[in-house]
């Protein structure tokens, strides 16, 4: 923190002792530290200690022994909870035109420095204090823990909020629920680490570091999460736990999905923030180009037919699948979901929610709302071949089926559903196509001009003479991008289109086929690429073409993709 040298320099720069003085306390005291040498002999006072201290941390001294100081923090202390004050040995001061002046014990105690303001929310001034005499005027101020200002309580130890607390830690919890909410965050993760609690939003796909809290409010804004979920344990802290919290957040409703899952630093917790405003997005808001839009929307308005929509988590297959639903979504049509869990409510569909704790699997639901005569059928996976085969049986019955599978790309869904036992002629016959997608993060309207060089070109395979000057546009940042240089997404898609030359190809995979007429996943992409398939590279470049995105983002979401 500081050294007694240290301290003594600023002494000496302040002309409070001399040379002589130095040299005389040493006489005097040899072999003690300089500075208790120099408060022996009365050369210094401890309130001129406590002051070089505070100029050496660059901070103003506060002189607790003042007699009104005591009123003053005690008319305050409902500002700052007990059990932040006497963990980070703090005292309210005053209140000020920008904020409040707060004295602290330790002038490198920089998790209170992150704390404090981020639990006002207010400007906070820190002034260095005699940390003793704040331990004092704590226990006067603060008395139902007296002398616990370092020590964990057996509250915070069984997870539980003091209810003196318990004002402060909700407020905490709803300022980052509102900033996550202002940040268009789609998850908030809070993580025990070494260091202390880390909140972090994941914004556009990308994680960042909100706020670093300490271990003290770790307990208790996890018990606070777990009681508005109305169905998590608050004492089960050994096994994972899953929960949904629904409230109102700056007047809007807010749905998070709640996990829980033990770690060796504590609970960990991420909370997924469904927007219900996803329901309202429409086939163009999700980035199609003009000729896969059309096509697309030919392909829902079908009678019957699977089609797939394949990609990793977090790839926006669920979106695209709501998209489709919004599209086709009308009086004339009786559309039934299988999620787990249903993430947004549809107006207008039977969503079913799959429970495999009770027996409600996909294949259990899948059996019984065929009997309720849909039109259409969403599933939320195809994982196992029983799912599979009513799926496929589904829509060889007149039922339109759309359903996600996580492959890399489009074509690999079909080896992907005959790894797992259908039969080659029944995915030829049911599958009318497979839909492979990515999200790349959208330039932000900041965006400035820029020309593709030529080692760009060279480096993304693309031939310079046909190109000459080709524009793009890079990221610039700004505000309302918090200067990343990007806001939003967009999907980059590849489109496997299933014709009559496809099923032909198609009925000739699998094992049992002969191996001189045994069709490849790899032969069925180059020929769907004859047949005039983009791939997502090559759409996410026509985006960037567009002045959407970037090659950065393109290259970085395809990373690995098979050209």
């Amino acid at each position: 923190m500081h050294t007694d040298e240290q301290v003594l320099e600023v002494l000496l720069d302040q002309f409070q002792v001399t040379q002589e003085q130095v040299s005389e306390a040493h006489e005097r005291h040899p072999g003690a530290p300089v500075v208790n040498a120099l408060l022996e002999t009365g050369a210094v006072q401890p309130r001129d200690v406590h002051g070089a201290i505070a100029h050496f941390h660059g901070l103003s001294f506060a002189d607790l022994d003042e007699a009104h100081t005591t009123e003053r923090a005690r008319e305050l202390h409902e500002l700052i909870p007990g059990e932040v004050a006497r963990r980070h040995r703090i005292l309210p001061l005053q209140q000020t035109d920008h904020g409040l002046q707060v004295a602290i014990g330790d002038p490198m105690n920089f998790e209170a420095f992150d704390t404090v303001p981020f639990l006002l929310k207010a400007e906070v001034e820190f002034l260095y204090a005699d940390p003793e005499r704040i331990d004092t005027l704590l226990a006067d101020i603060y008395p139902r823990q007296a002398g616990l200002v370092a020590a964990g309580t057996e509250e915070e130890e069984a997870g539980g909020a003091s209810t003196e607390d318990d004002a402060g830690i909700i407020k905490l919890v709803q300022d980052f629920l509102e900033k996550a909410q202002e940040m268009r965050a789609s998850d908030i993760h809070l993580e025990p680490l070494e260091a202390g609690f880390r909140v972090r939003f994941r914004i556009d796909g990308e994680l960042e570091q909100y706020k670093l809290l300490p271990h003290a409010l770790q307990g208790s804004i996890i018990s606070r999460l777990k009681i508005m979920t109305e169905t998590m344990s608050i004492d089960e802290k050994r096994v994972p736990q899953d929960g949904r919290i629904q409230c109102q957040v700056r007047g809007k409703a807010l749905d998070l999905r709640v996990s829980t899952i033990p770690t060796s630093q504590g609970e960990s917790i991420v909370m997924r923030l469904l927007d219900q405003s996803t329901l309202s997005i429409t086939l163009p808001d999700i980035g199609f180009m003009s000729d896969d839009q059309e096509y697309f929307r030919g392909l829902i308005k079908m009678a019957d037919g699977i089609i797939l929509v394949t990609g990793p988590t977090g790839s926006g297959k669920t979106t695209t699948l709501y998209a489709c639903l919004s599209e086709i979504n009308n009086e004339s049509r009786k559309i039934i979901t299988v999620e787990d869990p249903i993430e947004y409510v549809m107006p207008g569909v039977n969503q079913v929610h799959v429970k495999s704790d009770i027996g409600m699997t996909f294949a259990r639901a899948l059996r019984s709302i065929l009997r309720q005569a849909p039109n259409v059928i969403m599933i939320g996976e195809i994982r196992d071949m029983e799912t599979a085969g009513i799926a496929i049986n589904a829509s060889l019955t007149g039922h339109l089926v759309l359903s996600t599978l996580h492959t890399n790309d489009a074509p690999s869904a079909i080896a992907r559903l005959i790894d797992i036992g259908v039969k080659p002629f029944l995915v030829s016959s049911a599958v009318r196509a497979v839909m492979a997608q990515r999200l790349c993060r959208k330039l932000c309207t900041c965006k400035e001009a820029g020309i593709l060089s030529e080692d760009e070109m060279v480096a993304l395979h693309l031939d310079p003479s046909q190109l000459p000057d080709a524009t793009i546009y890079r990221p610039k940042g700004c505000e309302r991008c918090r200067f990343t240089g990007y806001r939003g997404r967009l999907g980059i898609f590849e489109i496997f289109k299933i014709d009559d030359d496809m099923r032909q190809m198609i009925n000739r995979m699998g094992d049992d086929k002969d191996r001189s007429e045994q069709v490849s996943t790899v032969q069925l992409r180059n020929r769907a690429r004859e047949q005039g398939m983009r791939t997502l590279r090559e759409d996410g470049f026509q985006k960037v073409f567009a002045g959407l995105t970037t090659f950065d983002e393109v290259l970085a979401v395809t990373m690995g993709d098979t050209e």
